[in-house]
């Protein structure tokens, strides 16, 4: 089931048959039903399409926006780390 936790992903073809669909005139609340996909999702691919020709998200972000996208992921791994080393020092100072 997907969900916040198990998002769906599908194939790029996938994406350009449903906003063909949306584009030839296809009802986007008869494609949003029929294909169990989100008004968002939908809005999205047509959007990314339109402007940069792909449905991915890096390819749709501006330069500034795809550069945070690695060292934020690291910096919230050593917050982690930090985090849990702060909290194992007691119990290993007792030892």
């Amino acid at each position: 089931m997907a969900g916040p936790k198990r998002p769906r992903h599908y194939d790029e073809a996938f994406k350009r048959q449903i906003v063909q669909l949306y584009e030839n005139g296809e009802p986007a609340r008869e494609i949003r039903d029929e294909y169990d996909i989100s008004h968002s999702t939908l809005r999205r691919w047509v959007q990314g399409l339109r402007d940069s020709g792909s449905t991915r998200a890096t390819d749709n972000r501006t330069p500034g926006r795809n550069e945070p996208v690695g060292p934020g992921r690291r910096n919230r791994q050593l917050e982690m780390e930090v985090d849990v080393s702060g909290q194992a020092a007691p119990v290993f100072a007792r030892k």
